[in-house]
Parts: structure tokens; C-alpha cells; sequence
């Protein structure tokens, strides 16, 4: 499959194996999964970095394999998921730098595409998210608001 904003193939990437049955040497259960996963998400952190401390940590190789749920629909059961979406808001966050880059070099016309493509990516987003309804449906993105959102 080809890049949306370049002229060229994609790159091959990596892959998770292919499991169905629960690991040998994980030793917790499921609810004391999601109980390490509720006490992460109310300590601040992400889902990805939740996804990365249960591995790296407690040896937990895919919270959904063992709890039948991810991680996002365990901190939506708990009322602890972000009312943004993380991948949404990590975007917002490049733009954002990249406007506060732009505003001390307004000439530098690499960047200032860059913030097009990114905002672009943000769009289709937004997009996606309101039709699946994660967003609601007047939510509107403005660089100015993203920059509150961001603090």
C-alpha cells in the first residue's frame, strides 16, 4: 500500500505473533490485570505507556489476549478513558509545536507543510471519530484551541 503524502511504497513493518491461548509464564490473572491497569491510568499514564509498563514490568505480553478487553474499553468501563483520544491528541501536540516553530521562522516553507499534512491527518481524524462517536458532533479544531487543549 502507498503513503498518502508521498510518492512511494510503504515499508513493511512489524507484526505481532499470532496467539490464542494465555502465555505459561504470566503469572497474574484477570482482574488483578485490570486492577494494575486502573492504578496506571489514575497515576496519569497513557494507554500506550499502560501497554508498555504491564509488559515491560509485569510481564504482561497483550493485555487483551488475557482480560478479552483492551485497554481503552477497560478505562471506558471505569469512566478514566480521555475525553480526546490519545492518537488525536498526540497529533494536536505536533501541530502545535510546529505552529510555535513556524511563528518564529515563518520561512521555513518544510515546516509550514508539514503543519498542512499534519492538520490534514487531524481532519480525517475528526472525521472519523464524530462518525463513530467518540467526538461529538459540533467539535471543532482550531489551532488556538489546540494549544489550550495541550497545556
Amino acid at each position: 500500500m502507498g503513503r498518502i503524502h508521498a510518492r512511494r511504497k510503504g515499508s513493511s513493518g512489524s507484526k505481532k505473533p499470532f496467539r490464542t491461548d494465555k502465555p505459561d509464564w504470566v503469572t497474574l490473572n484477570e482482574n488483578e490485570i485490570k486492577e494494575k491497569v486502573i492504578a496506571l491510568a489514575k497515576e496519569g499514564h497513557t494507554q500506550a505507556m499502560i501497554g508498555t509498563i504491564m509488559r515491560d514490568q509485569y510481564g504482561v505480553p497483550d493485555v487483551k489476549l488475557l482480560t478479552g478487553k483492551s485497554i481503552g474499553k477497560i478505562l471506558e468501563e471505569e469512566n478514566l478513558a480521555p475525553q480526546i483520544p490519545e492518537d488525536l491528541m498526540a497529533l494536536m501536540r505536533r501541530a502545535v509545536r510546529i505552529n510555535n516553530h513556524l511563528q518564529s521562522h515563518p520561512k521555513d516553507l518544510g515546516n509550514k507543510r508539514g503543519l498542512q499534512l499534519v492538520e490534514a491527518k487531524i481532519r480525517r481524524l475528526i472525521k472519523y471519530y464524530k462518525r463513530v462517536g467518540k467526538l461529538p458532533e459540533d467539535w471543532k479544531y482550531s489551532i488556538k484551541e489546540a494549544e489550550l487543549l495541550v497545556r
